[in-house]
């Protein structure tokens, strides 16, 4: 009586979109799982349970003895709708007998073209030059004459000292040179006159060899003050700091009014010439000999792109190429010059480079979300003219973030997909479509 009761409330309450064979089918051994299970005694130890029907399904026998009838039952019930829910219509066929139409899938040709040999890795941006400026004389900062982070020119005018002291300086040796041009004036008058009474045997050779002394002593003098003065206005002059290259300058890090010393370690500030820049990288010691082989033919190619607010790349050229190699980690440092005249680049920066060895000519390239990977290697699905694929193995030369270079199992021409390869097999039919569109 019950188990009529639920059969025919089970059959009424069918979703619609229930299927005639395999939900009748399921729904049949729900109803004799419950059947029989309702003939069972209640739950009880495992070890005192009595043994199900024979000819119980075994879902439901696993089931009575795991959790007893009235869970059991529900379970199947439960079991019984949701295996039964389809849509309205049933499946159709494709050609190949197999359920659902053709896939729609994103495709692209095998393109044969002249494609460069590269070597990538990740580079830092550096300054092709960078200058800590220092004072050269004590003395106090009392005006600067340009504001951080700006340009300047190679001897744009950077600090003021306080130029009292060695203006001071400078008048005392030009005092003191006056002074010593006068005793050489008296110094010469002298051995002239002591010359003249010498030949005439009127003083003793001793008494004129000292007058001569004096004159070359006094215009030894002259040079020596010449030079202090020479000095002195160097000091004077020391006391404008300059900047020596043109570029980018940094924080000041000594404000006006500080004092400085020419013996201090820390920069008034510093300045890198960031155009050019050079972006340094480091390739594995395996590139080397190939590395120098193709600079020795000419100039190679070095390209550079950071993200920032979309890719910026440029092109620069190869110009340092490390003595050494280090032993740790068995990379060689390598240098790349970029003209940087828009600035785009900066020190610190990260960036990703590709140095050009050089070109190679009739490659078979794919995009490189083409390729998969399965347990025998490499392969892509290839459309074939009847718009069915097949798996192709593949083995790839090489390859980047946009396409791969095929050495073997393609041709130029061939189709190859991109996208949608989760819900291919070999020989369903697919539905190509533009690359704009998704599947």
């Amino acid at each position: 009586m019950r188990s009529g009761f639920i059969s025919c409330f089970l059959w009424s309450a069918k979703p619609p979109g229930f299927a005639a064979t395999r939900g009748r089918f399921v729904f049949q051994r729900v109803i004799y799982a419950y059947e029989t299970a309702s003939s069972q005694t209640s739950v009880r130890p495992y070890r005192d349970r009595p043994r199900v029907k024979e000819d119980l399904p075994s879902f439901a026998r696993d089931l009575l003895i795991a959790f007893g009838k009235s869970h059991a039952v529900r379970f199947l019930i439960a079991l019984a709708l949701v295996a039964g829910c389809t849509s309205k219509e049933p499946a159709k066929n494709n050609a190949n007998g197999k359920v659902g139409g053709p896939v729609p899938v994103v495709t692209s040709p095998a393109i044969q073209k002249t494609v460069p040999v590269q070597i990538r890795a990740i580079g830092n941006m550096e300054p092709y030059s960078a200058v800590a400026i220092k004072t050269r004389v004590d003395g106090q900062i009392v005006r600067t004459h340009f504001s951080e982070g700006k340009d300047v020119l190679a001897g744009d005018l950077l600090f003021d000292l306080d130029p009292r002291d060695y203006e001071a300086r400078l008048k005392q040796a030009e005092a003191t040179l006056a002074q010593d041009q006068a005793q050489l004036e008296y110094s010469r008058a002298q051995e002239d006159r002591y010359q003249a009474l010498f030949k005439e045997e009127l003083v003793s050779r001793e008494t004129y060899q000292q007058m001569k002394m004096n004159l070359e002593s006094a215009t030894a003098k002259i040079r020596v003050d010449q030079a202090a003065i020479e000095s002195a206005r160097l000091l004077l002059e020391y006391c404008q700091i300059r900047s020596p290259i043109g570029g980018r300058t940094g924080k000041i890090l000594i404000q006006m009014g500080n004092m400085v010393k020419a013996i201090d370690d820390n920069p008034l500030v510093i300045i890198n010439q960031i155009s050019p820049i050079y972006v340094a990288f480091s390739v594995s010691e395996k590139h080397l000999d190939a590395i120098r082989k193709y600079k020795t033919l000419g100039t190679l190619k070095v390209q550079a792109s950071v993200q920032q607010n979309g890719e910026v790349s440029a092109l620069g050229k190869l110009e340092f190429i490390d003595n050494t190699v280090d032993n740790t980690t068995g990379m060689i440092k390598l240098k790349a010059a970029f003209p940087n005249k828009g600035k785009r680049f900066w020190p610190g920066q990260f960036a990703n480079v590709a140095l050009d060895l050089y070109e190679q000519k009739d490659a078979i390239t794919i995009p490189s979300q083409a390729l998969q990977v399965g347990p025998n290697g490499q392969y892509t699905f290839v459309v074939k003219p009847d718009l069915t694929v097949e798996t192709r193995p593949v083995i790839v030369d090489r390859m980047n973030a946009e396409e791969a270079v095929i050495a073997k199992g393609l041709t130029a021409g061939e189709t190859v997909v991109t996208l949608g390869q989760l819900r291919l097999s070999p020989g369903a039919k697919v539905l190509p479509k533009p690359a704009r569109e998704t599947p």
